[in-house]
């Protein structure tokens, strides 16, 4: 989970205009990065009323990226991931490996049936993450999210519990 101490760090990456462009927030900034923090910190607890799982990944003591996995129906069953990296540390497997254990216990620990991951089309890098996550492409929705001064797509993947015998 990240912590207020994570902030410096989390600013590296959430403060770049070249990560920000495929979220749904504008990049972070030194003045903004305290509320944004207290405001996910809120947002936190599988078990809580929050019903999200956040964790950052730390790559030689430094926080570097975030999963984030939120239960999106009423009984638990079904669930969104997300995630964000610092650019710096792509194409090095650190994704797959931070993202893939947050999967692995939606299924096993939590007892979850469906996992999505929705993202901007744009986002090639997170696209070919879920493909090696095992995850499929169910759909493009053209122009359906206006982000930024622009319409948008979306890519929706998902993975049935049944999915993970076949990956």
């Amino acid at each position: 989970m990240p912590r207020p101490e994570d902030a410096e760090d989390l600013l590296t990456y959430s403060g770049r205009a070249d990560v920000a462009q495929y979220l749904l927030e504008e990049p972070w900034t030194p003045d903004t990065i305290g509320a944004k923090l207290t405001e996910r910190l809120a947002r936190v607890g599988l078990d809580s009323e929050a019903r999200a799982l956040a964790l950052v990944w730390e790559y030689a003591g430094q926080v570097i990226g975030e999963t984030a996995l939120w239960l999106t129906e009423e009984r638990g069953e079904v669930a969104e991931i997300g995630w964000v990296l610092h650019p710096d540390f792509s194409g090095r497997g650190l994704a797959t490996e931070a993202v893939r254990p947050v999967l692995d216990a939606a299924f096993d620990v939590y007892g979850v049936r469906r996992v999505a991951a929705r993202m901007d089309a744009r986002n090639a890098a997170s696209a070919r993450l879920c493909e090696r996550l095992g995850m499929r492409r169910e759909a493009h929705l053209r122009q359906d999210w206006w982000s930024k001064g622009e319409w948008t797509d979306t890519l929706i993947y998902g993975m049935l519990v049944s999915d993970r015998a076949k990956t």
